[in-house]
């Protein structure tokens, strides 16, 4: 539903410029949409509902910093550093990628931004939809698809941050500008309630025009994922309202993902992440990214389709037929080089720069290493507009071999079945199915896909020192050791600060993470 999509929501933007504007004597105007007019019909709903699903493609903020989601999860790891033209240019990754981020490092900020406009326009769906002429089947549909979006913008936020404010209502006033925190507790519970209610809404497939609309398999596939971090950070079980969300319940989600579902794996791993396996067999959760409309606009980036991770992760290369105008950042590390020695996965993972043709300008904290499933390659050049803006590689948030090795990790009956499924595919031998090399698994599958970090941090605060503490140098590295030497700081726990921005805002509000 790429050019629907995108087209929906621009119309519903213009919308947005005229929100609030009544004059001063309070007048309606009869002649344009505004918001206390706009929400009537199936139509508006629909294009309220996508301007809600468009949240999950701002990879930055105008006048805070880009923060694409891949790009900063991986620095945050330890499959990539920061990288950038120079130390300047990368300053706030760097910040993050050493574990010393300041309260007012702008990534950080946009970050927070981002997740609580999807939030915002979640629950304004979810309080208007009611009143709205639609037929019955149409509000089941879209209510599920709000919530869901909830919880996905409230699960970012809260693994990142850890102590935020839950809204599950829109802020009608002044009254109700300071929020207090809550715990994480009452986030990932009402996380968890929006998908189980969302599962029972949601329908098993989408017809192509509608790809990028979630299903009940992409809610299932979600709630594994945050029990998974909850259960391994915290050591509790969800709460869905009432119902207990235990290993067993989310592996019963799994297990019917599995079956039913119609997902599998592509024969060939490659397919991934080039534009044929879009929206393919193997991707249960993915975010669409494009050129249409083709964008030209440097101060409001946003506003485009193209995929940021791809333009920042790119080799500085010019005059090639195959790579083009990249940016260096999160150039990857030796560490995943040395790990992923010998696996077939590593050809369709890492770039070379011994693979480049052209000229490559070698930039901050070289590595010799750059990711391959997300960057400026010929293939996802835009047609239009800006070249820098308009990469169209799709994001996959969750393929069906994560879901197989998920419900391995879980205990499945059937874990030796799964985790010898996902190595058959790149022709690897079997081996036990442990947790240990179901985790070594997980590494090798998802590498440099934004999920590394946080089954790192789910693992225990030992192993998060054990691993994103690193100073293996490659052959290739240009610079002083020391800025490749990376020291995991506990005292965070691996969350980042919340934004002095809002620390202020919040009058006193707001308690700081512990370690900033």
């Amino acid at each position: 539903m790429k050019k629907k999509l995108i087209n929906t929501v621009k119309a519903f933007f213009i919308l947005l410029l005229f929100t609030g504007c009544e004059d001063f004597l309070e007048l309606y105007p009869l002649d344009q949409e505004v918001s206390t007019n706009f929400y009537q019909t199936q139509d508006h709903a629909m294009q309220a509902l996508v301007a809600a699903y468009d949240v999950l493609t701002y990879q930055s903020t105008p006048g805070v910093a880009w923060a694409p989601f891949i790009t900063v999860s991986d620095i945050l790891s330890d499959d990539a550093y920061a990288g950038g033209s120079d130390a300047n240019d990368g300053m706030q990754q760097q910040e993050m990628n050493t574990f010393n981020i300041p309260t007012t490092n702008t990534i950080v900020h946009s970050i927070w931004i981002k997740n609580y406009i999807g939030v915002y326009r979640a629950n304004q769906y979810l309080e208007v939809i009611d009143d709205i002429d639609a037929p019955a089947g149409f509000k089941e549909r879209t209510i599920a698809e709000a919530k869901f979006l909830r919880a996905h913008f409230n699960f970012e936020q809260v693994r990142f941050f850890e102590n935020i404010p839950l809204l599950t209502s829109t802020i009608k006033g002044p009254s109700e500008y300071s929020q207090e925190q809550n715990t994480p507790r009452e986030v990932y519970n009402q996380i968890a309630l929006d998908l189980v209610e969302s599962i029972t809404g949601l329908p098993e497939s989408v017809i192509p025009s509608e790809e990028g609309r979630v299903t009940r398999w992409t809610a299932k596939a979600l709630l594994a994922r945050v029990y998974l971090f909850y259960n391994g950070v915290y050591g509790e079980d969800l709460d869905a309202g009432g119902r207990v969300i235990n290993r067993a319940v989310v592996l019963d989600h799994l297990e019917d993902l599995i079956e039913n579902s119609g997902h599998d794996l592509f024969p060939d791993y490659a397919l991934n992440f080039r534009l044929a396996g879009e929206f393919g067999i193997e991707s249960v959760f993915e975010i669409s990214y494009g050129d249409t409309p083709p964008w030209w606009d440097w101060g409001y980036v946003r506003g485009g389709n193209g995929n940021l991770s791809a333009q920042m992760q790119g080799p500085r290369v010019t005059g090639s037929q195959k790579w083009n105008r990249g940016w260096s950042f999160a150039p990857v590390s030796h560490k995943l080089a040395e790990d992923l020695a010998g696996d077939p996965r590593f050809e369709y993972t890492i770039l070379l720069e011994e693979e480049l043709d052209g000229t490559l300008t070698k930039g901050y904290q070289h590595t010799g290493y750059f990711s391959k499933k997300y960057s400026s390659d010929a293939e996802h050049w835009g047609s239009g507009g800006q070249f820098e803006l308009n990469r169209t590689c799709n994001h996959r948030v969750i393929r069906f071999s994560d879901v197989l090795l998920m419900a391995a990790e879980l205990g499945s009956p059937n874990a030796q079945q799964y985790l010898d499924r996902v190595r058959a595919r790149v022709g690897l031998p079997s081996v036990p199915a442990t947790l240990e090399n179901i985790y070594r698994e997980r590494r090798l599958e998802l590498s440099l896909e934004g999920i590394r970090y946080y089954d790192v941090i789910r693992r225990g605060l030992d192993y998060a020192r054990q691993e994103l503490t690193h100073s293996v140098r490659g052959p290739n590295y240009m610079g002083d050791q020391e800025i490749f030497s990376v020291t995991f700081n506990p005292a965070p726990r691996g969350f980042l600060p919340i934004p002095q921005t809002e620390i202020d805002l919040s009058a006193g509000t707001f308690v700081q993470n512990d370690g900033y």
